[in-house]
């Protein structure tokens, strides 16, 4: 099989990397805050490379690479071959990963331990969880134990069943309030940002102003203080139904299955491969020496 050479020589050797702080500054200078969700080094490679400051390893990876019905049936041995992936491939973006359902909702030390891994075995720079104010003891054990948190508040995927779908959330006031709440106590527990899903641009708007830490929107409108997508969603790769907020920037898939179509014509015409692609058996070259050498043992033979 062919072989891709990761470290090659045109990729600069040093970039200033994007940390807590440096998305803080971003937050107090008004400067929007890039993010995407990234699965696999090329993915990681790419995005770094176009300068996005966070590359999250989401649990999305369940339906957007695995191929389930949700996110649900993830496991942390999954994130963690997908993390290492990604860190091959990023330099200088903050790398954050989610914390799979079942990996911090039974216990504060669950999400200590399996938060740790993240950090030593992949090589993550922050953990992602979901939930507000019932996640702060959560957030706090583990920014105690030197791990960066990214909190996960409005329409939070591994409560689906919950929720009763994916529905937008804090349509109400006493629903909007909560989420006022949740954003506060996880800043004062600690979290370095928060992601912001599926509620009211007016909400975020007043969750982003009220506090210090950055929010990061999908679905929240655009006065955020920064912006993610589903990296599939952004080039059209996904096979389902797209929510509202979702932009395609690209048409990935008509790309891709035209290069496909391509490939498979291609060898059933038998035009790949051709000469030019193809490896030839070494010519043999007779020195002048050989050839006089040949030619008198000839001579003596008749």
């Amino acid at each position: 099989m062919s072989q891709t050479e990761i470290r090659d020589a045109l990729r600069p050797a040093s970039v200033a990397k994007v940390t807590p702080q440096t998305l803080l500054q971003s937050k107090q200078a008004s400067i929007p805050i890039t993010a995407l969700t990234a699965y696999d080094y090329p993915t990681a490679r790419l995005a770094d490379e176009a300068e996005i400051d966070i590359l999250l390893v989401g649990d999305s990876l369940g339906t957007a690479v695995l191929g389930y019905e949700n996110t649900l049936s993830v496991t942390m041995e999954d994130m963690l071959h997908h993390a290492r992936a990604v860190r091959r491939g990023t330099r200088r973006a903050l790398l954050a990963v989610d914390m799979p359902y079942g990996s911090y909702q039974v216990s504060v030390e669950d999400a200590v331990r399996n938060g740790l891994r993240f950090i030593k075995e992949a090589g993550c720079e922050a953990v992602k969880l979901e939930g507000g104010i019932v996640r702060g003891s959560h957030v706090k054990a583990l920014t105690q134990a030197e791990i960066p948190v990214v909190g996960h508040i409005g329409l939070t995927p591994q409560s689906v069943h919950r929720m009763g779908g994916y529905r937008v959330q804090g349509l109400s006031e006493m629903a909007a309030t909560r989420l006022r709440d949740d954003a506060q106590a996880l800043e004062e527990a600690g979290a370095i940002a928060v992601v912001l899903e599926g509620i009211p641009r007016e909400l975020a708007t007043q969750i982003t102003d009220s506090i210090s830490i950055p929010t990061i929107g999908i679905g929240a409108g655009p006065d955020c203080d920064g912006q993610i997508l589903v990296f599939h969603d952004l080039f059209s790769l996904s096979f389902t139904r797209t929510p509202k907020f979702v932009r395609s920037f690209g048409n990935g898939r008509s790309l891709i299955e035209q290069g496909i179509r391509n490939f498979r014509d291609a060898v059933v015409a038998r035009t790949f491969p051709d000469d030019g692609e193809s490896y030839h058996t070494p010519k043999v070259e007779v020195s002048a020496e050989q050839g006089a050498s040949s030619s008198k043992q000839k001579e003596m033979s008749v």
